[in-house]
């Protein structure tokens, strides 16, 4: 009996990520709901600019990649041309919450039959370990050596909350692939986002928390443990925005 094994979806090489990124974790998770979907014939994913740059090679569904920030007008493309394509977007919180806030707010509002994975690190990881949209007050970067200092810079970008005011969207949720329940939790919110593409009820993001040892400057072991201590109550789980949900409410009363 196969107790593990490699999803068909996620590409059999070696990923480039640094040793305990969260990547990884979120690839397999991504391509194992392919499979069990039965989806990877008919999807097309969209690669951000970031650490998750040559996505592409690691997924065996088709690929496109993305000027930076740009993904969801990418995405809104692609999907609208070809409306029975499953079309997915993986980007970290430099790519989303900054450069492409606007991409993302209007695809969000326009409702757009597309799903949006969203990974939250804090920081921005290719280029160095720069302060990001969504970096913590008091967080420690690169352009931040003294901490974040939000009188200075500003309160952190804390994209769910802000686009679950929005009468567009039809799922948003935050998990977190910082234990095994929470990466269990992650999978099933990554499921339900592509069912609701499948089923033709428009935007969905899952918002990941994750980790970035290497910038964070700590072990992966240390990485998991800060955030759970600190991105954790700043950033809380749960579920921002669902319609389904909302209309049995509705049904009860």
């Amino acid at each position: 009996m196969v107790v593990f094994k490699r999803p068909h979806a996620l590409a059999d090489m070696t990923m480039h990520y640094c040793p305990g990124c969260t990547h990884g974790i979120v690839h397999r998770l991504v391509a194992e709901v392919m499979d069990e979907l039965g989806i990877e014939g008919n999807t097309v994913g969209i690669a951000p600019v970031g650490c998750s740059v040559m996505a592409y090679n690691y997924f065996n569904c088709d690929m496109v990649e993305a000027a930076h920030g740009r993904a969801p007008a990418v995405a809104t493309g692609i999907k609208r041309a070809n409306p029975d394509s499953i079309v997915f977007t993986y980007q970290g919180d430099g790519d989303l919450a900054s450069i492409g806030m606007a991409e993302t707010v209007h695809a969000a509002a326009r409702n757009e039959n597309i799903t949006v994975i969203f990974i939250n690190n804090a920081i921005y990881g290719m280029t160095g370990g720069q302060m990001a949209p969504t970096s913590l007050p008091g967080q420690v970067t690169q352009t931040s050596p003294y901490g974040r200092d939000t009188a200075h810079c500003g309160y952190p970008v804390k994209v769910s909350e802000m686009l679950s005011q929005l009468e567009g969207p039809q799922y948003i949720e935050r998990v977190a692939v910082t234990s095994v329940a929470g990466i269990r939790k992650a999978k099933k919110a990554i499921l339900k986002a592509f069912q609701n593409q499948i089923d033709g009820k428009g935007f969905s993001l899952v918002e990941v928390i994750s980790t970035c040892p290497t910038n964070w400057g700590m072990t992966p072991e240390k990485a998991m443990q800060w955030a759970n201590e600190n991105m954790l109550p700043y950033y809380p789980l749960g579920v921002y925005r669902d319609r389904d949900a909302a209309a049995k409410e509705d049904a009860q009363v």
